[in-house]
């Protein structure tokens, strides 16, 4: 009698009618393979690395680890002791090499090590927020070096450090919060906008999620692994799983400056939570990792992501741009055409 795998999708159809179907073997590991009941193809839930005598996940957690700013032979102890294998310094020396092209944070590195040691470059807290762990993260060099000297950018950064306060209104993010009076989730709000196509293109993120995804044990872990994988080794990504809330009086004031915005037509506030935050050529960029991003259309909740934070950063909402990706897919868009008529 086979058992099906409940928190496992087909990579190929998406059912989630999927029995164990042997093991693969590697020279330094062995990788389990899964049967799709529903169209009858086999995979494992790890891209292997071509060419490699060492699992994936070791090879990206030496680029991690290096990214992370410690040494390579600290590298060396730290994956002896949690794989209990040595790895030869050069062979990590070369896997840094190879995918410095994809882990561009290796740029900044020397920069970034004169400032901070490897716990504190990155900071990390988890909320409860409707009853579900969300791990915040900051990357505290990135975040200072990509705001420097910059008025509008700094006020991201104030942004995200008050998260981190009692400051921050966590209190509304609660299941139980105004019980009489619904408050709306950004994922699920569906307002009018005007006709807009969103640019579909390659970008990095997508080589950035193909290895990423490499590392999530199951399709749960998925989103944070991306996250980690981002936040640690891209020259971009300043936070991850930013809390966000939009107000009545926030959609008072935009509605006044001639935005399509309906107050009256929303269950206020509404939260959700962002996958990761870049900046990139002076714009803030919103991402929401999406499986089978080509069969999605988040359009609608990452407006309400820009709107959230421009009004929270009194910042134009022309600084804004919105993706939606996957390994294979990368859609982008300007939310301000998809809520004010130029």
């Amino acid at each position: 009698m086979s058992i099906e795998i409940s928190n496992i999708s087909c990579p190929n159809c998406s059912s989630t009618k999927i029995r164990k179907h042997g093991i693969k073997q590697q020279k330094q590991s062995s990788i389990q393979r899964y049967l799709c009941k529903n169209c009858k193809k086999t995979f494992t839930l790890k891209q292997e690395l071509k060419g490699k005598s060492y699992p994936t996940n070791i090879i990206l957690n030496s680029i991690s680890l290096y990214n992370r700013l410690y040494s390579q032979p600290e590298i060396i102890k730290l994956i002896s002791k949690q794989h209990k294998i040595r790895i030869p310094q050069k062979t990590i020396s070369n896997w840094i090499n190879e995918f410095s092209k994809i882990t561009t944070f290796h740029r900044l590195r020397g920069k970034a090590k004169q400032q901070f040691k490897p716990e504190n470059i990155i900071e990390q807290y988890e909320f409860l927020h409707n009853n579900l762990n969300y791990k915040y993260q900051i990357h505290n060099f990135k975040l200072d070096y990509l705001t420097a000297n910059d008025e509008k950018l700094e006020r991201i950064k104030t942004y995200l450090k008050k998260i981190l306060t009692k400051n921050f209104p966590h209190h509304i993010f609660k299941s139980n919060y105004k019980i009489e009076e619904k408050s709306d989730r950004a994922s699920q709000t569906n307002f009018k906008i005007l006709n807009i196509k969103p640019l579909n293109k390659q970008n990095l993120a997508n080589k950035l999620a193909k290895l990423a995804l490499n590392l999530a044990k199951t399709n749960k872990d998925r989103h944070q692994s991306i996250q980690n994988f981002f936040i640690t080794n891209d020259s971009t990504t300043i936070a991850a799983e930013i809390p966000i809330y939009l107000t009545h009086d926030d959609l008072l004031y935009f509605s006044s400056r001639g935005f399509m915005l309906n107050p009256n037509g929303f269950s206020t506030p509404i939260t959700g939570h962002i996958d990761i935050l870049q900046i990139r050529n002076n714009l803030i960029h919103i991402l929401d990792y999406k499986p089978n991003a080509n069969k999605e259309n988040p359009i609608h909740q990452l407006t309400i992501y820009a709107l959230a934070i421009a009004s929270k950063t009194k910042l134009p909402l022309i600084m804004f741009k919105c993706s939606w990706f996957d390994e294979n897919n990368y859609y982008e868009f300007f939310p301000l055409h998809v809520v004010y008529k130029r």
